[in-house]
Order: structure tokens, then C-alpha cells, then sequence
């Protein structure tokens, strides 16, 4: 059977108490409206980290799962992780565009062309979404450059955040000697994402072999009316056909290539099949269409488990918590359809795409550098036999992709 796990998760039965104080709780959240992310051909600088603690992203205190308040108290230190980078996003991040835009202007003027040219971009703004795209080989993942190089481009301004930037670097270089910049086009997390899992898998994940999975969307379907609404990224000189069987070839070629890497024993050749496929546009976007049908999946069951009563990450109760996806539909509308079109991926919903892979991201958040959320885990509990991949973010909004660890570090 095609089940997500469930095994380790973090919030208590519930019961009517705890109910009415999950929705106490809820209510007290700061709502804010979803942060569009305008998709970029300058990818962010990112990295990963050297000596510093992990810090699970939604770490909750053990008094706390003990105690009466244990719900509450729970979505409240969620609601505080997912939430305190807000205001560095609102004033640190404006500083460092304009303290560092004249080191990134003759790195776009050099490289720019790797991502999207300017004819492209203007054209684009004016095609509708329909009849969007190419089958020209794109360059999605660039080749590894050494990462104090990159710090020292990316960041030349003596400012506070550059200052917290370059030492965020200098503590990755000493677990990760390159970077590979990632294509910013709102689709940059399940890019890195998939990249990183498919570059450094050794076999095919079970939930992947399961028969279940080509099923799904007509079960889902079936089910939920709603789900019609999905948003697909349609192909020039491509028919739509029934989307049951448009997703259903999704996912049936996210498990063929997957199996295909797999297969590759070689590292090196692995990678480079990799690169191969992410230089394949028409490929590489049917395999996040399929992602973000499995990250639907996956909220649903979350969902429908917590209105029974069962166990679910805390993080879930966050994830439609928010005004824009209080169920499954909200959030389908208003985030997944967005995402790859108007917005990326929100914190909350790095947990979901953890949960839907059954991997842990380890993320390096260079913002974050000196505290204890420099390293955050999705999930913050994640079952000990989830492969981890490692992505670097500079803002939470942008991620590239760490490489090459160092060889004290591997050992």
C-alpha cells in the first residue's frame, strides 16, 4: 500500500480538551498573506554549515508534549520557528539586495544567459501560461564552482548582513567545498530538492515501487471534485488530455527516472545522468508536476487524520492554520497551483515536500548564522531510515545546492 508513515509523529490524540485548545491556539496565530517570490534568473547564494548544532525546524519541548498545554504550547513554538524569519525577509534581505546589487551586476552580466536570456524573459512576459516553454536544453543546476569563490562574488559589501553572510559561507566551506546554483524560477526547492535525491540515490524508494502510486490520481479524483482545479504547466504543441492520465504519466515517469539513477552505481556517471535530465525542460517540469500532486496527496492524509483524531506532525496543524489553506482545496488553490507561476515554496511547506519524499532537507540557512536555526531539519523528526539531502538558503526563498563535502567530513 501506498501509506505515509506516521510512526514518529508529534502531536497527541485529539481529544475534545485538546481541540478546544488547538483552536485557541489557532486562532492567536499572526496571519499574514502568502509572500510572493518573483521569479529571478540570479539565483541566491546558499550553503551549508561546519560546526554548528543542528537545530530541528519545529522543535518542541518535551515539558510541552507532557504537559496539559501540550497542543497549544506546541503550535505556539511552531508558530514562533516558521515566523521569526519574517522580519529579516522584510528589512535584512532589502539591505543585503541593495548593499551587494553592484558585486551581482557583473556576476548577472556574466552569467545570466545560464538561466533565462532577456529576449526570453520579455517573451514570456507577454505569452500566457499555455503556451509558455520550449524544448531547448536549459541549463537548470550550474556546474560547481568553489564556494569562497562565490561568497566573495556574491557578497562584497562590508554591511551587517554581508558581514553574517561571509562567515555563513566560511563555516559551510568547512563541510562542503562547492556550490551549484540553482535556476530561479519559483520552482528552485523541488529543483534542489529532487536534484540532490536523485543524484545520490543507491536504490528505489518503496513508496515508489508501490502499485498504489500509479493510482492515485484516479482515486483522488474520484474523491475530490476539487482536485480538477489543478494547475498543470502545459506544453507548446502538446494536447491536454484527461488529467488523471496526465498525472498518472507524472508519476509514472518520476518512478522511471528514478529507477533509472538508481541503477547507476558510478557516482560520477550517476551525476552526470543527472545533469542530463536536468537539462531536459520537458522532462524536469512533468517530474515537479508529480512532486506537487504527491505533496497534495500527503495533506490530504494529514488532514483526514487529524479530523480523526489520530497523530500528525505539528507542523501540519500550522499548514492549515493559515487563512489562505484551512483544508486541502484552499491549499491547492491558493500555494501548490502557485508554485513554478506566482510563488515558491513557504517554510511550512518544506516540511510537507519532506513528508511527501519520506527525506529529511537538511537546510543551511546563511541568515540564521550564529543561532541555533543555522541548521534546521524538515521534518524535525524524521524516521532515522529517511535518506537526508542538503540544500543552502540565504533568505529562505532561494536554494542552491552544497557539494563536494570535505573528506574529514565523509569520513
Amino acid at each position: 500500500m501506498f501509506q505515509r508513515k506516521t510512526s514518529k509523529s508529534t502531536g497527541p490524540s485529539a481529544s475534545a480538551e485538546e481541540m478546544q485548545k488547538k483552536d485557541t491556539a489557532m486562532i492567536n496565530l499572526t496571519r499574514h498573506e502568502k509572500e510572493k517570490y518573483i521569479p529571478s534568473d540570479e539565483p541566491s547564494s546558499a550553503s551549508a554549515a561546519g560546526d554548528q548544532k543542528e537545530k530541528p525546524a519545529l522543535e518542541t519541548k518535551k515539558e510541552h508534549a507532557h504537559s496539559g498545554h501540550g497542543k497549544a504550547a506546541q503550535v505556539h513554538d511552531l508558530k514562533a520557528s516558521l515566523t521569526s524569519h519574517d522580519s529579516h525577509k522584510n528589512c535584512e534581505v532589502k539591505l543585503s539586495v541593495s548593499s551587494s546589487s553592484s558585486a551581482k551586476e557583473s556576476s548577472v552580466d556574466n552569467e545570466e544567459d545560464m538561466y533565462r536570456d532577456a529576449e526570453e524573459i520579455e517573451r514570456e512576459k507577454v505569452l500566457p501560461v499555455c503556451v509558455r516553454g520550449s524544448s531547448e536544453n536549459k541549463l537548470s543546476v550550474a556546474p560547481e564552482m568553489d564556494i569562497i569563490e562565490y561568497c566573495q562574488k556574491e557578497w562584497r559589501g562590508n554591511t551587517e548582513v554581508a558581514k553574517r553572510m561571509k562567515k555563513g559561507y566560511e563555516a559551510v566551506s568547512q563541510k562542503f567545498t562547492s556550490i551549484r546554483r540553482v535556476r530561479g524560477d519559483n520552482y528552485c526547492a523541488l529543483r534542489a530538492t529532487l536534484f540532490q535525491a536523485l543524484s545520490q540515490t543507491s536504490e528505489l524508494p518503496d513508496w515508489l515501487q508501490s502499485e498504489d502510486l500509479t493510482l492515485l490520481p484516479e482515486k483522488l479524483l474520484s474523491r475530490y471534485d476539487w482536485i480538477k482545479q489543478w494547475q498543470l504547466r502545459q506544453k507548446l504543441g502538446r494536447k491536454m488530455g484527461e488529467l488523471t492520465d496526465e498525472i498518472k504519466d507524472y508519476l509514472i515517469l518520476l518512478r522511471k527516472k528514478w529507477a533509472s539513477m538508481s541503477e547507476i552505481k558510478s557516482p560520477v556517471e550517476r551525476q552526470a545522468a543527472c545533469d542530463e535530465l536536468f537539462t531536459n525542460e520537458e522532462e524536469e517540469y512533468c517530474l515537479y508536476e508529480a512532486v506537487k500532486f504527491l505533496m497534495l496527496n500527503t495533506a490530504i492524509e494529514l488532514y483526514d487524520d487529524d479530523k480523526k483524531g489520530k497523530k500528525v506532525p505539528v507542523f501540519s496543524w500550522l499548514l492549515f492554520a493559515r487563512d489562505t489553506s484551512s483544508n486541502p482545496s484552499q491549499l491547492m488553490n491558493n500555494h501548490l497551483n502557485q508554485i513554478g507561476h506566482t510563488g515558491g515554496l513557504e517554510q511550512v511547506e518544506m516540511f510537507l515536500l519532506a513528508y511527501a519524499l519520506q527525506y529529511t532537507i537538511r537546510v543551511y540557512r546563511l541568515y540564521k548564522y550564529s543561532t541555533d536555526e543555522f541548521i534546521t531539519l524538515y521534518p524535525n523528526d524524521p524516521e532515522e531510515d529517511w535518506p537526508v539531502v542538503t540544500l543552502i538558503t540565504e533568505d529562505d526563498r532561494h536554494y542552491n545546492i552544497p557539494v563536494r563535502m570535505c573528506e574529514e567530513t565523509s569520513l
